[in-house]
């Protein structure tokens, strides 16, 4: 089994999205993030059904890296309750597994 993660979150508009994006990868909290087309959401919150129209990310990440992206995710994103979900990744291309763990590494060859 791989310990690599994708990561799915939410932002309410391109730039937050591309920034997030961006402070991730430059953190190495993240190896590829994937900013999708805007969708439309429907959800409850606080008792209302509500709508909007939102940026999707696919973060692509590991275990080690998760506490660092949520911690990351949680301080820039703009909702009062951001959607962070992780989907562990059981099958994939061997190398490119690699590619995300080393990618995501913090050590003295890779330190920001």
């Amino acid at each position: 089994m791989s310990d690599v993660l994708l990561v799915i979150t939410n932002l309410p508009d391109a730039p937050a999205a591309e920034r997030l994006a961006r402070q991730l990868i430059a953190a190495r909290a993240a190896a590829c993030v994937n900013q999708l087309a805007p969708c439309a959401s429907v959800y409850r919150w606080q008792g209302k059904i509500e709508s909007a129209v939102e940026i999707p990310l696919l973060i692509k990440t590991t275990r080690a890296a998760y506490p660092r992206l949520e911690r990351l995710i949680r301080e820039a994103h703009p909702y009062e309750l951001p959607e962070i979900i992780a989907v562990p990744v059981t099958a994939g291309l061997p190398a490119y597994l690699d590619w995300v763990s080393g990618e995501t590494k913090i050590d003295e060859t890779n330190k920001e």
